[in-house]
């Protein structure tokens, strides 16, 4: 499978600008980069003096192919780049009570085996009123098939996503909407 399969499509990365223009947001994170084009967009969404955190693994990608057009397109000092995994960065960002609750909108994109880890961390970390958003939350159709009709890549991911799913729809914490762009984005508004 090419990598090329994991970069957000355009027609998502405008979606992710226009909830960021309708909100307001000033201060985002971003758990997992790859190429950085959503970063990108979201960068460009954000005012002049609005900030990204962005996290990832693996810094190759992004260093390779996303930060020379983030430099070319201006946007470069409204985003500190983490090379971690999400996990611990999320921990150490909970360390300070100053964080929680302090952020607008979190987009999630890597790591589907952790989306519910990821969901309880960013409910502490985004603000009442914010927004966390999931990609590619319906895996290709998969959660709607027959396992036996799977490829192992998603025979293993499916289970995660299935208990994503079921866990979102009774957290009275927030209030879910199902985007069927791309590859599935579940949009998550915290209510308290």
């Amino acid at each position: 499978m090419s990598r090329g399969v994991m970069g957000v499509p355009p027609d998502e990365g405008q979606f992710i600008q226009m909830i960021l223009k309708l909100v307001n947001a000033k201060k985002t994170i971003e758990v997992g980069v790859f190429t950085g084009y959503s970063l990108l967009e979201t960068a460009l969404a954000l005012p002049e003096d609005g900030q990204v955190t962005a996290i990832d693994v693996d810094n190759k990608a992004y260093e390779e192919v996303g930060l020379p057009i983030i430099q070319k397109a201006g946007v470069e000092h409204k985003i500190n780049f983490i090379h971690s995994p999400g996990i611990p960065y999320l921990d150490e960002l909970l360390q300070d009570p100053k964080v929680e609750g302090s952020f607008d909108f979190a987009f999630v994109d890597a790591d589907k085996e952790n989306y519910l880890n990821y969901h309880e961390r960013l409910l502490r970390l985004v603000k009442v009123g914010g927004l966390i958003m999931y990609d590619n939350t319906l895996w290709g159709g998969s959660l709607a098939m027959d396992e036996s009709s799977l490829s192992e890549h998603m025979k293993k991911t499916r289970p995660n996503l299935l208990k994503l799913h079921e866990t979102l729809a009774i957290d009275s914490r927030v209030e879910i909407s199902q985007i069927f762009i791309a590859d599935g984005v579940t949009l998550c508004r915290r209510l308290y």
